[in-house]
């Protein structure tokens, strides 16, 4: 060898090593920037959970924050257990697509195909595609008037809870609209369970959670002894409270998972692959199939958007969120870098989506922002404390300063609400909610809200004007409708 081309080796060496050095240290910069956020966020009360973030398909960052366990100060880890929500429809909706490869059902197939006793008024029309992209009509029967109230504690089996909402009145013609609806994915499981001769649970651990090695990931049932399962919390106006109890056989194939930030990794990395999947079915699995909103299309258990990465770029984002008592949780994935976001939380509404945003300015290089505050929490803070005058000066301060750290929101206003006349205090409820209406106008759920307490404080007339403008607003709105038949007939 001449020492020409041994100086030319020696100098590539070093150059390769420099180029590993700085992807290092940029990734270690990276995760660095991502715990400062994260140990910010939590400090400011607006996650308490675990975080796993991949980059080109390796994981950059894992980490847990606050408490899985309050009671006995058991910390959050990347290995604890997570309700998951609707994060389970993903699973599901590949379960579905599984049975189509194997020649057992058609995504054209209508439900009374796969149940035959099924009413056929409805079921005749509406298709298995209908029910994986909520575009089948179908009410959701966790907006069913009292369910949280009156049915989500007791127990029932697949087939005999469908028909709590089988025979319900379509919110439109299959097909043509697009409304959120837990009640498709809930059949879904029982197509699932009719066509394999096996539980949801059994379908689910042999097609998919054992041939990936997803053991932390499974069917959530309450009398299971789960090591390492977070408790579940929600946060109200005056702490921290243990969350209401669910009774697990209802979420069922719409929402009844529980992982780790961990497996839910391995279920990214297998959607890579073609180990659970075709790739012609997995491209229509992830295919844009129905416009939900301006901000994304809704695909088969997964919703579909871009983000901007850069100024004049944007990323393809392939996402869904979870919601379930005492959780919420978002898993966020961009395949063509192969990056991924997993953020499991235990304390029931932080803003995952504005802390995904940041963690994505991370990513790639962009500004970005720390989530703002809840200016619904800070003025229901303010209005216990000092009375609803004083609260509306200070809400108003707030919401005029653009530049500060507080933002209000239409969604958290009615939980605070809804928080407060949980709790018997009406009064309270009444001026959050009226403010809500004040402040979003034009949405039927503000008053559809406003409706409930009134009715609950007993003052009937102001019930009902408010349910007849949500009603007017919204047509399609079931709730508003069933309770003015009950109001007006007192």
């Amino acid at each position: 060898m001449t020492r020409s081309s041994l100086k030319l080796q020696v100098l590539t060496a070093i150059v390769a090593v420099l180029f590993v050095s700085l992807q290092t240290g940029i990734a270690q910069n990276k995760a660095g920037k991502i715990d400062v956020l994260m140990k910010q966020v939590y400090e400011n009360g607006q996650f308490n959970g675990s975080v796993l973030v991949a980059e080109n398909g390796k994981v950059l960052f894992k980490k847990g924050y606050g408490m899985a366990n309050m009671e006995w100060d058991i910390p959050n880890t990347p290995d604890t257990k997570f309700r998951l929500g609707s994060i389970t429809k993903q699973f599901t909706a590949m379960l579905i697509l599984q049975l189509v490869q194997q020649g057992k059902l058609k995504l054209d197939g209508k439900i009374t195909d796969y149940l035959p006793d099924y009413p056929r008024k409805t079921g005749d029309k509406i298709t298995i595609h209908h029910l994986l992209t909520h575009t089948s009509g179908i009410p959701g029967y966790t907006e069913f008037p009292g369910f949280f109230q009156n049915m989500s504690r007791n127990p029932s089996t697949p087939t005999d809870f469908v028909k709590q909402f089988a025979d319900s009145t379509l919110l439109f013609e299959p097909g043509t609209r697009w409304s959120y609806s837990n009640s498709a994915y809930f059949l879904l499981g029982v197509i699932i369970e009719k066509l394999t001769g096996e539980s949801y649970e059994q379908a689910l651990q042999k097609n998919i959670l054992d041939p990936l090695g997803m053991n932390n990931t499974g069917y959530d049932h309450y009398s299971t002894v789960l090591e390492k399962r977070a408790a579940g919390y929600e946060q109200n106006p005056f702490g921290t409270m243990n969350a209401a109890y669910l009774d697990m056989s209802l979420p069922y194939s719409a929402g009844s998972l529980y992982s780790t930030v961990e497996d839910l990794y391995i279920w990214d990395q297998a959607l890579y692959n073609d180990k659970l999947l075709s790739p012609d079915l997995k491209a229509v699995m992830f295919r844009s199939h129905f416009r939900a909103n301006p901000a994304f299309h809704y695909a088969y258990g997964w919703m579909v958007a871009t983000l901007p990465v850069s100024e004049t770029d944007s990323a393809a984002v392939i996402q869904h969120g979870g919601g379930i008592n005492g959780f919420n949780t978002l898993i966020c994935r961009f395949p063509n870098e192969r990056n991924l976001v997993v953020l499991l939380n235990n304390t029931g509404g932080a803003p995952l989506v504005p802390i995904n945003n940041a963690i994505t300015g991370i990513l790639y290089g962009m500004p970005y922002d720390l989530p703002k505050r809840s200016l619904a929490q800070a003025f229901v803070k303010d209005l216990i404390k000092d009375g609803e005058a004083k609260a509306r000066e200070r809400f108003s301060d707030l919401k005029q300063n653009q530049s500060g750290s507080y933002l209000l929101s239409e969604r958290e206003m009615t939980g605070v609400g809804y928080q407060l006349m949980g709790m018997g205090k009406l009064k309270e409820a009444i001026v959050v909610l009226k403010l809500n209406a004040e402040e979003f106008p034009q949405s039927s759920n503000v008053y559809d809200s406003l409706g409930e307490v009134y009715m609950n404080d007993g003052n009937t007339e102001l019930a009902i004007k408010n349910y007849e403008i949500s009603v007017k607003m919204d047509p399609t709105n079931i709730n508003g409708m069933e309770m003015l038949k009950k109001l007006k007939k007192r």
